[in-house]
């Protein structure tokens, strides 16, 4: 396990959102796909009729799962935390080609897509940016034309700095 994972609650659906990342990252272009997977599961047991537990019989106690290498946790927690736009997930894209693929694959808000940021159907936060973000903006026309995507367009920044 890596020094620091990030760790994520869900209300009752962890497995499904376990599986739903897998698959969008297993099946995407990127070179680090293959290293992406379930890793273990441990359910709630049964018997508990009150207090925190009821009602969680099976559910994910502690899930463990990789995208492209990184180590994640989850749990079915129930109701009580939400997932807040101040936390989001970089995805550093090699081109459009991934960049498309991420962004069509994860976004289920499209009102809240902005500057290559979206929200997932589990209420998660993404960044899909390409890996020359940086050197893309430098120039300012660049920068205001990046202000006013949702999906980032790496030829339309190209085409902004030259103008």
């Amino acid at each position: 396990m890596q020094k620091i994972s990030p760790f994520l609650w869900f209300d009752k659906n962890a497995e499904q959102a376990m599986n739903f990342y897998v698959g969008a990252f297993k099946n995407s272009p990127s070179k680090l796909a293959k290293d992406s997977k379930i890793i273990s599961i441990n359910r709630y047991p049964s018997g508990f009729k009150e207090g925190p537990m009821a009602g969680m019989e099976g559910k994910v106690l502690t899930g463990v799962f990789k995208l492209a290498g990184q180590q994640f946790m989850a749990l079915d927690g129930g109701p009580i935390f939400k997932f807040s736009e101040a936390t989001s997930f970089y995805v550093e894209c090699a081109d459009q080609a991934e960049i498309d693929y991420f962004f069509d694959k994860l976004s289920a808000v499209p009102k809240f897509e902005q500057c290559g940021w979206l929200k997932d159907k589990y209420g998660l936060c993404w960044q899909i940016i390409p890996k020359n973000m940086g050197q893309l903006i430098k120039a300012p026309k660049a920068l205001r034309a990046m202000l006013k995507m949702k999906k980032i367009d790496i030829e339309a920044l190209k085409q902004a700095a030259k103008g």
